[in-house]
């Protein structure tokens, strides 16, 4: 098997001042809560948005294991709709001592280069900021972070900067080549 070179970089938010948000895009596009924690939709958005960037992390993940997932508190996945069709999400994930990790965000691809990420991040970005307020016992958030890698798409940097992410850490690592497993198998040309 061949290994590649992956650059990730984590890019952080310390104040909810930091945001810049981006203009909403022309058109009926929506940013809604998916409320009910539901694996199969969440594996849906998973698949349909990282198929083609090799996101295979979860691929694995039981059902079970989904569901245990979402149900932590704090968890939450907002979906960008663009005329009732979803066109992509972002997962915010609590941690320890006020701090949230935007942990997935992205396009389905048939949907990007709309203008619907920078809104789609602003909003996603926003919700991290006042998620203690969605849910009692969790610290006020101090700090939003994310981290992108060489492997996503050739814009998602400057939508983080342009948003005011700020770098904080890069690293370099070896990592196994994986097929592009698309939103199934055999959906992408590999």
């Amino acid at each position: 098997m061949t290994n590649i070179a992956v650059t990730t970089w984590s890019l952080e938010q310390t104040a909810p001042t930091d945001l810049l948000p981006a203009a909403a895009p022309e058109g009926d596009v929506r940013i809604v809560r998916a409320e009910v924690p539901s694996p199969e939709f969440s594996r849906f958005l998973y698949a349909s948005v990282g198929g083609d960037i090799r996101w295979t992390d979860r691929l694995g993940w039981s059902h079970a294991r989904w569901r245990e997932h979402l149900e932590r508190p704090g968890v939450e996945t907002w979906v960008a709709y663009d005329r009732g069709t979803p066109a992509g999400y972002v997962e915010l994930t609590p941690g320890d001592d006020g701090v949230v990790e935007i942990e997935y965000f992205g396009l389905i691809p048939a949907f990007r280069g709309r203008r619907i990420g920078g809104h789609l991040l602003s909003c996603g970005t926003a919700r991290a900021w006042d998620l203690a307020e969605r849910w009692p016992g969790l610290a006020t958030t101090k700090r939003v972070w994310l981290h992108t890698c060489s492997k996503d798409g050739a814009y998602a940097m400057d939508n983080y900067q342009r948003r005011g992410f700020r770098l904080f850490d890069t690293k370099v690592e070896e990592e196994p080549e994986v097929a592009t497993p698309g939103p199934w198998p055999g959906a992408f040309p590999a």
